[in-house]
């Protein structure tokens, strides 16, 4: 039980520190500063690829990552939940 409120004590830091540290600082994507570095360092770079939808706001962009981002996690969860139930099913099986 200790273990479980340690995990989310971190949990919560995780969370909770950035927002208290970082006063002013603006929380930008890696891909914004990617292509910063990138056109820094050669600035005669074209990309090869540009995105054929741009969401109408930043909000509908948040959206979209959120709905990404719980998908996969469902599938990822259904995957080990179905692995595990191949192993018991095995365990039982051999028993």
């Amino acid at each position: 039980m200790a273990i479980y409120l340690i995990l989310i004590t971190l949990v919560i830091a995780l969370i909770v520190l950035p927002l208290l540290l970082v006063k002013e600082g603006a929380f930008t994507g890696s891909d914004g500063l990617a292509q910063d570095a990138i056109l820094e360092d050669h600035p005669d770079y074209k990309p090869w690829f540009t995105s054929f939808f741009k969401p109408p706001s930043a909000e509908i962009e948040s959206l979209l990552f959120a709905i990404q981002a719980s998908l996969g996690t469902g599938i990822v969860c259904y995957c080990l939940g179905y692995w595990r139930g191949l192993k018991k099913k095995k365990e039982e099986k051999s028993l």
